[in-house]
């Protein structure tokens, strides 16, 4: 048996499976495409989450498009982060080329052109549905792992959380969460909270308080709030095609603390709301996260931490998970040894911190004989990777270089008469784009502050009036005292008028008197 005719068989024993699969391309050996050694991925292994990994401008986000556009196609939804804003495309079917027939060719499959169903979301500013969600839906433990605080911290948020669900004071958005501690850290506040949960120090709450601002010059302060997001929203077809719900995030690259909120809190409400679904023939959700290191590279331990416990745990609700970034490294060993789904792009050894983490990302890979991985890595042509899956049976498949298909969309951004198009046919731009600004703890505290000052205000005001009332009183009948003073002023007065006009009779009539006493003493002389 020759070397092909062995690496045939390798192919055709590992990537045949009973369900439903998605083909991705045909198996390359020693450079050159075999016709019809299919690789396929099995949609019963999807929610054992994936990778897509590969330098720039290898066809990382054309392998994102051609993985959500066929599973659109079998009926699963997916929300797509689009962060570099060129996966629009996929909303309307793709021009010929001939290279794209070359290449199909090669694979041994017919190229179509179709588009996929498609809404856009935003965090942002940018147009599309906007997605929100209330302080109150995070809870104390994920708010806190936001703001990256410590134990004491926490516990702090946690008294917060509390006293707002006693007092019926709802925290919708950040400004309720700020007025609520500013409360708790007044005179009036921390006697009250204090007599029923205990102290907590001003300088933990400065820092909370600062953290909280720090999330706002981010942008946080568009993402908490009302309408909030149902998640049960992602789960649309249309035509019995999975709707693909691209997240416009370009504008989001600087603000990483936004997009980890974010990604975050959708997790932790598709964990908390989907149901227990067990193994599936096909997932319910794919969720593509592309440039996954803004999600880790300013996220916590803690935050780490509870990324994992919902990648471990949120494929038992049929939901898969594909993260894509320019090298496995970027993703936390706890993370990347979850993934299944592996598609390698190429990398670039530029220098010597290239070539050791090249090496480390073969390592990552299932063992082989009919390459020599860390070498492949570097001569991948665009639109090839490596490729290894999960079978149905949980089992890794052969390691195969692998000549993708061409996405069967545009390969090419929307004009924006298109997107404006697409997002007059919406049906849940009429549902969240309509902010609710209803009473929550921020109108509340506010008003009672207000009631406050106005009861003080009034409490002076009958100070000063009764005040007025007793000066009239004493005006009306003046004690012993006030009359000896009296008397005593008519005197000092009546004293001083008779001084002044004797000194001003004097003063014109007691220059003779002295003339003539003077005279007469010269005259004695």
């Amino acid at each position: 048996m020759t070397r092909e005719e062995r690496f045939r068989k390798v192919i055709e024993e590992g990537y045949r499976f009973e369900g439903d699969s998605i083909v991705l391309g045909t198996a390359v050996l020693d450079g050159r495409p075999l016709e019809k050694a299919l690789v396929r991925l099995p949609l019963a292994t999807f929610n054992r989450h994936g990778l897509i990994a590969g330098a720039t401008g290898t066809g990382k986000t054309k392998t994102l498009q051609i993985l959500a556009e066929h599973l659109s196609r079998k009926g699963v939804p997916s929300l797509v982060m689009d962060i570099k804003g060129d996966l629009s495309g996929i909303a309307v079917p793709g021009n010929p080329h001939p290279k794209i027939d070359e290449r199909h060719q090669y694979i041994g499959i017919p190229w179509e052109a179709a588009g996929t169903p498609v809404e856009f979301l935003s965090l942002s500013d940018e147009p599309g549905v906007r997605l929100r969600a209330t302080v109150s839906e995070f809870g104390p433990v994920l708010f806190s792992k936001i703001l990256g605080l410590n134990e004491v911290q926490e516990g702090i948020v946690a008294v917060i959380f509390k006293y707002a669900d006693d007092k019926k004071l709802p925290l919708i958005d950040l400004k309720d969460f700020k007025k609520l501690l500013q409360h708790l850290m007044s005179d009036e506040g921390k006697a009250e909270i204090t007599a029923q949960y205990g102290t907590f120090s001003a300088v933990s709450a400065g820092t909370i308080l600062r953290k909280v601002i720090e999330l706002e010059a981010q942008g946080a302060e568009r993402f908490f709030g009302e309408p909030s997001f149902d998640v049960q929203d992602l789960l649309r077809t249309r035509d019995g095609k999975g709707i693909v719900h691209i997240l416009r995030v370009s504008d989001i690259q600087d603000r990483p603390k936004l997009f980890s909120t974010f990604m975050l809190q959708l997790l932790a409400e598709v964990y908390a709301t989907f149901p227990e679904e067990g193994d599936l023939e096909k997932p319910k959700l794919m969720l593509f996260i592309d440039e996954a290191h803004l999600l880790f590279e300013e996220a916590t331990k803690a935050l780490l931490n509870q990324i994992e416990v919902v990648v471990k745990l949120i494929r038992s609700k049929g939901v898969g998970l594909v993260f894509i970034t320019q090298n496995p490294v970027d993703i936390p060993e706890e993370v990347l040894a979850q993934l299944g789904l592996k598609i390698q792009h190429a990398l670039r050894a530029f220098t010597a911190k290239d070539r050791k983490a090249i090496k480390l990302a073969a390592e990552n890979y299932p063992e082989t004989d009919f390459y020599t991985v860390d070498e492949v890595i570097t001569e991948l042509g665009i639109g090839e990777a490596l490729v290894t899956a999960l079978d149905e049976k949980g089992r890794p498949t052969p390691l195969v270089h692998t000549l993708l298909r061409a996405p069967m969309s545009r390969m090419d951004v929307l004009t924006d008469e298109e997107i404006q198009e697409i997002l007059s046919q919406s049906e849940l731009i009429p549902k969240y784009n309509t902010p609710i600004d209803r009473q929550s703890a921020y109108e509340i505290l506010s008003q009672k502050l207000d009631e406050a000052r106005s009861e003080e205000h009034m409490s002076e005001r009958e100070r000063d009036w009764k005040a007025a009332e007793e000066i009239e009183e004493r005006k009306s009948s003046p004690t012993l005292v006030e009359t000896l003073l009296k008397s005593t002023l008519v005197r000092q007065i009546g004293r001083t008028v008779a001084r002044e006009v004797t000194r001003g009779i004097l003063g014109v009539l007691g220059l003779r008197p002295t003339r003539r006493r003077r005279s007469y003493r010269r005259r004695r002389r």
